[in-house]
């Protein structure tokens, strides 16, 4: 059935991406109208996408790796402006070498009001999630070319998620978003969440999340394609609330969770500032650890630091080492200083960024969690280094070194050195 439904997805995707046949008779002007420009073109594959006719290929499920799928690629897309201004279609399906198993979203909305462009969502999900990761709905879709996380990761759950969801734009600065949603929760690992004497090694979730995301020193303009953000403003804030509720048939748990995210950018000449961002979360009731919180480690358990030696991430702990802190309240604080470009020459100008993060935390009822163990962040973790960015074709170096609580015996435990990679499109 999955395998069907994955045949079809691709056999849809590959008719809509096939059908742009060229129109010789089709004057200049008309073909002018039908075709991107170079900078519009530009920009979606900088947003991660590969425009064609009626659909936007995401370049995010082409090519992805990890320690529990292995080779993971796929297709997927969303329909535009030219295939429907009402409706739209966002799936994919992809394949992991490595577990022998199809993973694919099939998904669509239709827009009920264009002034406020509040759009209701449907889907259906079938697929795997990291352990302790907590995202915002109303982020908007980041993109790199890939993702240097991931490749490491090896603590999944799969989840068969069926989600009905309302965005809504309150202002130009305001967006919100609320989605209801049921999952089938099935961990890839050995764990067993324990309550009541009644020990749970799959369960069911359901549960409400009202997502809000307010710019509002963002500056925007409206044309023909909707809000455009022509001046980014700081600080920016981001509040998500989550409720999970027990019932007979889809939800064997209740919890709360809120998650809170801000960031500021101090602005001191054109080529040089300094940003700061501060995330908490915070989780009440009876929380399986798959919807807990990790600080977003990336380091890899080897014994040698050149063993570690892989891709620092964006806004992760590059000493902290995957499934070694889990918690139910956390914060974080992570500075990142910009120091102005050397220019070596015109085009040749890497760039020099010192880094500071710290998190703290704590988990109750850490005996619940069975068959896995982990710390808590209560002491405090430190961490401070630098990158220098876009040495070599968007190639640079990441150096950061662990201390205060958490800091270990051996020194070179404490080390992570690590490549950057850095494209602007």
């Amino acid at each position: 059935m999955h395998k069907s439904i994955c045949l079809i997805i691709i056999m849809l995707c590959t008719s809509v991406l096939y059908s742009q046949t060229p129109n010789t008779e089709k004057d200049s002007t008309t073909v002018k109208q039908d075709s991107l420009s170079k900078k519009e073109f530009i920009k979606q594959l900088g947003n991660g996408f590969f425009p064609t006719k009626f659909i936007n290929v995401d370049l995010k499920y082409l090519v992805k790796y990890n320690q529990y799928e292995g080779l993971r690629t796929g297709l997927g897309g969303v329909t535009n402006n030219d295939f429907s201004k009402t409706y739209r279609i966002n799936s994919y399906v992809v394949y992991g070498f490595r577990d022998h198993r199809f993973k694919y979203k099939i998904g669509g909305g239709f827009r009920v009001n264009e002034a406020t462009n509040t759009w209701i969502n449907l889907s259906y999900t079938d697929d795997l999630q990291e352990t302790g990761s907590s995202t915002f709905l109303t982020d908007k879709r980041f993109f790199s070319f890939f993702e240097p996380r991931l490749l490491n990761i090896d603590l999944f759950h799969k989840h068969i998620t069926k989600a009905v969801s309302i965005e809504h734009k309150f202002s130009n600065n305001l967006l919100s978003e609320l989605e209801i949603a049921t999952s089938k929760i099935e961990p890839t690992y050995n764990y067993n969440f324990n309550i009541d004497d009644t020990s749970y090694r799959s369960f069911d979730i359901t549960s409400a999340k009202l997502a809000l995301q307010w710019n509002p020193f963002s500056k925007n303009e409206t044309n023909e394609k909707g809000v455009l953000e022509v001046k980014e403003g700081y600080p920016k804030f981001t509040l998500q609330l989550s409720q999970s509720f027990k019932n007979e048939i889809t939800g064997d748990f209740n919890f709360f969770k809120t998650d809170f995210r801000t960031i500021h950018r101090f602005i001191h000449n054109k080529q040089s500032y300094t940003e700061a961002t501060v995330t908490t979360g915070l989780a009440l009731g009876n929380t399986p650890l798959t919807h807990l919180y990790h600080a977003y480690p990336n380091n890899i358990t080897k014994e040698t630091i050149f063993q570690r030696f892989s891709v620092a991430g964006i806004n992760s702990f590059e000493t902290m080492y995957f499934n070694e802190f889990f918690s139910d309240r956390f914060t974080t604080l992570q500075i990142k200083h910009f120091i102005k470009p050397f220019k070596i020459t015109e085009r040749y100008r890497p760039q020099l960024v010192l880094i500071s993060r710290m998190a703290i935390g704590d988990m109750n009822n850490i005996e619940r969690h069975e068959n896995i163990e982990f710390g808590t962040l209560e002491k405090g973790y430190s961490e401070a280094g630098f990158e220098i960015n876009k040495l070599l074709f968007g190639f640079g170096l990441s150096f950061a070194y662990r201390y205060g609580g958490y800091h270990l015996p051996s020194l070179a435990d404490n080390v992570a050195v690590k490549f950057t990679f850095n494209v602007s499109l």
